[in-house]
């Protein structure tokens, strides 16, 4: 296939990008910047057609939805569930309860907020579990493994990366795909939607993490005294519910409520009927998002040192990952821009001669796509992986004549494993930043969750693919 002149210099600039975010020689969002800057100054398309993603719905979803989750922070309702999933008496002083709590706390907590966040809380936390456990171990006859640490710590960032495929809002990697999706095969996939792919698949991989972590990392001992004691006294801390607490727990509560509500009523009232329609146009995903968020600067917070009332959040206070906007910004517009010039077409043609066209071939697309997704993630961020593979398995797809739905949820999906290597990924770098995990049990633990969470994947999305027609 002949590339059109603007398809020339547009494969120029992805590939100076694709350098940058390899080598992470600029910051990630500053390398999407360049290149939607590049696109315009070379004549690849008009300003207005290259920075239209910038303002894409999507975008209003994340604003949206890191305002809440920096509420829930500030307020503290992520260690309140944290110390409460720890205090359930089911989970004692048990070393693998311990670890399953762990691990659902960290996938609970990073389906709604940062997986970084999410990480660097947990991080905290289990620090201090594991200094009461280890002082009380001091004092007792049989001592705990020092490799239960290593596989505690390392819970906390495989899980909080499982976790947030739980829900679009997630982590960018999720959006990103969905936007290409939506953009490039016209299929809208609803919040309802995506949770009932993405929970049973991250109910499985949770399993399956703290099933090998138990396995690779043995406490050593039936029991570890003071888990209990530590739990209490920090629950207790955190006193009782405060205004500003229940103020972000009802603002989230109903942005919540409004995103699952438009796919409730498609099962009840059927799309055609007007309440469908009505919420379908007037209150997408994004306003959502931003009507959870300004709830919590009118609704009531804690008094202030003057002791005057104050709202859920002051602007002060509110926090938005512009970096993380800017690169969903640049990809997205670079990945669009691949389509419109025929530059992904060609890619795509150029890397599927191998792939068969017959009814293999949809199977054989899956795979390649959450491999490569995987493989890439590895060595760059999961949020360039997704923006680099999702639109090539998408051209791939239309270039062999297959439905390409799934292999792209395969790729955004296998996108966020990358358990290898503390590069791979901001919670795996905090939690080897703990000074606890060895590089060789990193990249063991790692490499088998990768190729377990690989083959999962590739098994869901084939199963999808079959049940819901992508």
């Amino acid at each position: 296939m002949d590339l059109s002149p603007e398809a020339q210099r547009l494969a120029g600039i992805v590939a100076v990008v694709i350098v940058l975010w390899f080598t992470e020689a600029l910051p990630l969002a500053v390398t999407a910047l360049l290149g939607a800057a590049a696109c315009v100054i070379l004549g690849v398309a008009p300003a207005k057609e290259v920075f239209r993603p910038f303002a894409d719905p999507l975008i209003f979803l994340f604003i949206g939805s890191f305002l809440l989750a920096e509420a829930i922070r500030l307020h503290r309702l992520d260690r309140r569930l944290a110390f409460a999933v720890l205090a359930v008496p089911w989970v004692g002083g048990r070393p693998v309860r311990i670890l399953a709590a762990v691990a659902v706390v960290s996938v609970l907590i990073s389906a709604f907020i940062s997986n970084t966040v999410t990480a660097a809380m947990m991080v905290a936390i289990v620090s201090g579990i594991l200094g009461a456990v280890e002082d009380a171990s001091k004092r007792s006859e049989r001592r705990l493994n020092p490799a239960f640490a290593t596989g505690l710590f390392l819970c906390i960032a495989f899980a909080a990366s499982i976790g947030g495929l739980a829900t679009p809002i997630g982590t960018p990697t999720n959006l990103i795909g969905l936007g290409f999706i939506r953009d490039q095969l016209g299929v809208a996939i609803s919040f309802p939607a995506w949770c009932a792919i993405t929970l049973p698949l991250v109910g499985i991989l949770a399993t399956i993490l703290v099933v090998v972590l138990a396995w690779l990392f043995p406490a050593g001992v039936a029991r570890l005294d003071g888990v209990e004691e530590f739990v209490r006294v920090e629950r207790a801390r955190l006193g009782r519910w405060t205004t500003g607490q229940r103020s972000t727990a009802l603002a989230f509560g109903i942005t919540v409520l409004l995103w699952v509500v438009p796919g409730a009523l498609l099962f009840v009232v059927g799309s055609d009927h007007p309440l469908s329609a009505w919420f379908r146009e007037r209150l997408p995903e994004g306003v959502a998002a931003l009507v959870g968020a300004i709830l919590l600067f009118l609704l009531p917070g804690d008094r202030s040192a003057d002791g005057r009332w104050r709202p859920a959040v002051v602007w002060h206070e509110a926090r938005i990952d512009w970096d993380i906007v800017l690169l969903y910004g640049g990809g997205l517009a670079l990945g669009e821009l691949c389509f419109s010039t025929g530059l992904a077409a060609s890619a795509g043609a150029a890397i599927t001669g191998w792939i068969p066209t017959g009814p293999w071939g949809a199977t054989v697309l899956v795979a390649v796509a959450a491999l490569v997704a995987v493989v890439t993630s590895e060595f760059t961020s999961n949020v360039a992986s997704a923006t680099m593979v999702v639109p090539i398995v998408i051209a791939m797809g239309q270039t062999i004549g297959q439905e390409a739905t799934a292999a792209a949820l395969a790729a955004t999906l296998a996108a966020s494993l990358g358990f290898m290597m503390p590069v791979s990924s901001p919670c795996n770098a905090i939690v080897y930043g703990s000074g606890r995990i060895p590089l060789r049990s990193m990249m063991a633990a790692g490499a088998v969750l990768d190729v377990i969470g690989v083959v999962v994947i590739i098994a869901a999305m084939l199963i999808v693919s079959r049940v819901a027609g992508l």
